[in-house]
């Protein structure tokens, strides 16, 4: 097993592929990554199902017998059909590891992003369809994706929280998460079984950052890491609440923090920084292979390099302020942007399917 990728899971970092397709799961170089580099789950997208479906003749023939469908149906055919059997390849890990991990996420539709009861409908739908216990639904952090976290989670469903980009939406999507496990258990579902992860990017915000700030500046490349920093100090100071001790001593589980979109942009910036500058206890970092290659060949093990970091995050967020870099403009700007990048992303997944059905 890898050294780097096998150190930080010692130190309590998960480590997800951010990748599914039926050629990983045919092929076996998924359960190669299971049992080489430390992997214990998976999550997709749209654009991760737009690119595994779009570009392999694995899915052709399925395609084919069910061209008869609506375009929808035979994507969802797809997509779970991929995710359950990612479920059952996972489902040892999922075992050993107190339930914690093996999971694999599926996402709803993104066209429903500021849709609360569609995006609830489809995600009791999914649940129910793909029926295994180490799934996840991923719901965005929309403002109308909130109320659905909630809900969700009231209905025992575990969900994966996606595309959070600021430290105060996490905590809405914190308070979300308690607000569904209250829910839960006034409908007598016993929390233990309930699980979530919150989806924080990284790499988005500084490729957004770096526009605003001069080729000379040294605060290039660091507004996503303290950024990171902060959410993660959040998530401590939400576990040490009145709230969450009452909900953790009737079986609540943490709500993790998963860094995603942790492949580095810039060539010029180390490929492995948003992995091990990013090591705390209880985190979850879902990476492209290619950032999971980089790890197992260059990374530097450290320990935790978050909770040591604190003051110099916060540093670094105030310096970018007086540089003026409005960090909540920006953030606000990637949600909105992550939710159009998805939608077309699934759009182009449609029109894929549609050429195939048609032939």
């Amino acid at each position: 097993m890898n050294k780097s990728l096998a150190e930080i899971s010692s130190a309590g970092v998960s480590v997800w592929l951010d990748d599914l397709s039926r050629a990983r799961l045919s092929n076996g170089s998924l359960q190669k990554l299971i049992s080489e580099d430390s992997v214990v789950g998976v999550t997709t997208n749209p654009s991760i199902f737009n690119a595994a479906i779009g570009n392999s003749d694995l899915y052709a023939p399925d395609i084919k017998k069910m061209k008869d469908l609506e375009v929808d149906q035979i994507i969802t055919e797809l997509t779970c059909s991929d995710v359950s059997a990612a479920c059952d390849l996972f489902m040892p890990i999922y075992e050993r590891s107190d339930h914690q991990d093996g999971r694999i996420s599926i996402e709803v539709d993104p066209r429903f992003a500021h849709d609360t009861n569609s995006t609830v409908a489809q995600g009791i739908s999914l649940w129910n369809k793909i029926n295994k216990p180490n799934l996840l639904i991923k719901v965005p952090a929309t403002a109308e994706g909130l109320p659905a976290i909630t809900q969700l989670i009231g209905k025992g469903i575990s969900v994966n929280v996606t595309l959070i980009f600021s430290v105060s939406r996490y905590r809405q999507v914190l308070n979300a998460y308690a607000e569904g496990l209250k829910l839960a258990q006034t409908s007598g579902i016993d929390l233990k079984n309930i699980f979530s992860v919150a989806s924080f990017f990284i790499s988005r915000i500084d490729t957004e950052v770096d526009k605003a700030l001069p080729n000379d500046s040294d605060l290039r490349g660091t507004a996503a890491i303290a950024n990171a920093v902060i959410a993660y100090q959040s998530f401590m100071e939400f576990i040490s609440t009145a709230q969450w001790k009452e909900l953790e001593k009737v079986g609540a589980n943490l709500q993790r923090p998963l860094w995603a979109s942790t492949g580095v942009k810039d060539p010029a910036y180390d490929p492995t920084r948003y992995v091990m500058q990013l090591v705390a206890n209880n985190t979850v970092n879902t990476m492209p292979e290619v950032t999971l290659k980089a790890v197992r060949e260059n990374g530097i093990y450290t320990g935790d390099t978050i909770t040591k970091n604190y003051q110099s995050a916060k540093a670094t967020l105030a310096k970018l302020a007086l540089a003026g870099v409005d960090l909540d403009r920006i953030t606000q700007h990637l949600e909105e942007d992550g939710v159009i990048k998805f939608e077309f992303a699934w759009l182009e997944l449609i029109d894929s399917v549609k050429t195939v059905a048609s032939k």
